[in-house]
């Protein structure tokens, strides 16, 4: 990831709020987590940037959480039109329809226990991996899973920060 000043993060710190903000909702869909990171503009480095995201992450409560997860449709299931998700979700692109049956399965088991979708950082992973780790997520309890989540989270709006602060121009 990139660490010095970039169009994109110049760009980011001129923009005007309401384009920030909207910006911010794409990388987390946290009202609270979005306006501490505006709040702080400008940034000097991406870097900076990247640790206000860790910072306000950490802060969020536990109702922030599950507007941030709420953002995130389940593994295996992309949300149409989002080149995001797809892109993120990509391992499971080429799985198994067995593969792909029992994640819905666990994705289902997972919700029904937590009351919110399995959310892993998938960039990366293959779908053996990420079922993987829901299996041996589900056992958690609720105050594990949530930190784990928020740990999650946070490796995810990094990613998602540094294509921002990476795009050459607005789209």
């Amino acid at each position: 990831m990139t660490s010095g000043t970039t169009p994109g993060l110049a760009r980011f710190n001129t923009s005007a709020d309401s384009e920030a903000l909207a910006a911010l909702h794409e990388v987390c869909s946290s009202s609270a987590w979005g306006s501490k990171i505006l709040a702080q503009r400008p940034y000097t480095t991406a870097e900076a940037l990247f640790l206000a995201g860790d910072a306000a992450m950490a802060e969020l409560t536990a109702e922030d959480l599950a507007e941030a997860m709420a953002g995130h449709p389940p593994i295996g299931r992309s949300k149409a039109g989002d080149p995001t998700s797809s892109r993120e979700q990509s391992g499971m692109a080429g799985a198994s329809a067995e593969l792909k049956t029992e994640m819905l399965e666990l994705n289902l088991a997972y919700q029904d226990r937590f009351g919110h979708v399995f959310l892993i950082c998938a960039t990366g992973l293959t779908g053996e991996q990420m079922r993987d780790a829901l299996r041996q997520r589900i056992g958690n309890s609720p105050d594990e899973e949530r930190e784990i989540v928020r740990t999650e989270l946070g490796k995810i709006n990094r990613i998602r920060l540094n294509r921002l602060v990476e795009e050459e121009s607005s789209a």
